[in-house]
């Protein structure tokens, strides 16, 4: 029952040292060989005496902090009462669970391990059947602690461990359990593994030359390689060279019937336009100027050019013209006729004297 046990716990421990392989590869996977010796503290139901031991193995990490070593051990105690021959030999699979972190130089260390352990015992003669001879192997369990240095290729340990030897044909007891202190030289072999190669992403893509013509200095949406006027205002009305248009808001057709304030239709749409200008350029002001036909007295006329000065300046703040870039409204009456100054036709009754005009003011 006992070998049952031991031999699932070990294949229990490799499982979880597998494991943990499978999520970390980054670290000192080399071979490496140990060689040492030690003091053994036999069970005082073997009636040897302690002495001295050595072993042999050779292990390698399969993670961080797990390492497998293959080792052999030799003890050769002297008999308490015969100068007869009492020595064992082992073969077992350690497994150590290490306790450190990277850049660690030395750490702590549990271990873990079982194999096949030789006896052979010769026994003084206790009968009339003599001398015994016996030789056997058994079921071997390991369990200790102990501390591992680090220094490049070389390295060292010092364990405590304490040797289970499930032993039922001795005679003398079923299992035997003795204690070896003992030093170890690590020597690994190889090259240390390379860095792990990081992937730089590439650099990004220069920023694209800017040339002239994707520039606009002066913001007045003509670019640099084109502009002969490079200090003009944004919103300023240009032409295709860069360059400041003098800029009229043309209202002929914004007239009105006779004797009449009224915006017709016609005098709608064009109004319409006029605030397309404005709004396109923001930085215009304009006066806003009635004016009549000849027609009437002058007072009169005065009064109706005033009105439909009104008319105008109303509509335009309406569709969203600020007041503060309107002057006016005004009326000029007839003092500003375009058709004869006659008191005759065409002049008193003609229909473009009856209009109102915005006059740009910068």
């Amino acid at each position: 029952m006992k070998k049952k046990l031991l031999g699932c716990a070990l294949l229990g421990l490799m499982g979880v040292a597998h494991g943990v392989a499978a999520q970390d590869d980054v670290f000192d996977d080399r071979w490496y060989v140990t060689v040492g010796g030690g003091y053994g503290m036999f069970d005082g139901s073997r009636e040897v005496d302690n002495n001295f031991t050595g072993h042999l193995g050779i292990g390698r990490f399969v993670a961080p902090r797990w390492s497998w070593d293959a080792e052999l051990f030799y003890a050769n105690p002297e008999d308490n009462f015969a100068e007869l021959n009492w020595s064992m030999y082992s073969a077992a699979l350690v497994g150590r669970y290490h306790l450190r972190d990277e850049g660690d130089t030395w750490w702590p260390y549990f271990s873990f391990g079982a194999g096949m352990q030789r006896v052979e015992d010769e026994s003084p003669a206790t009968n009339e059947l003599g001398p015994v001879d016996r030789k056997d192997n058994n079921l071997l369990g390991i369990a200790g602690m102990g501390l591992q240095a680090d220094y490049g290729r070389l390295g060292a340990r010092a364990e405590l461990a304490a040797r289970f030897d499930f032993d039922d044909r001795s005679g003398i007891s079923d299992d035997f359990t003795d204690l070896v202190a003992s030093v170890s030289l690590v020597v690994k072999l190889g090259e240390p593994p390379a860095p792990p190669v990081v992937e730089e992403p590439p650099p990004p893509p220069p920023p694209p030359v800017k040339t002239c013509a994707d520039m606009d200095d002066d913001g007045d949406g003509v670019n640099n390689c084109e502009d002969r006027c490079p200090n003009s205002q944004a919103g300023q009305a240009v032409g295709p060279d860069g360059c400041p248009v003098p800029l009229t808001i043309d209202l002929r057709g914004v007239n009105f019937d006779f004797d009449k304030a009224t915006l017709r239709p016609d005098a709608i749409a064009i109004l319409d336009e006029a605030v397309g200008i404005l709004s396109k350029y923001p930085e215009i002001r304009v006066e806003v100027a009635g004016h009549t036909d000849l027609c009437g007295p002058e007072g009169y006329n005065q009064k109706l050019s005033e009105k439909r000065a009104k008319a105008v300046y109303d509509y335009l703040t309406s569709k969203g013209i600020a007041a503060s870039r309107l002057s006016g409204p005004n009326g000029y009456g007839e003092s500003r006729p375009l058709e004869p100054t006659a008191q005759s036709f065409p002049g008193c009754k003609s229909e473009k004297n009856r209009r109102t005009e915005l006059n740009v003011q910068n």
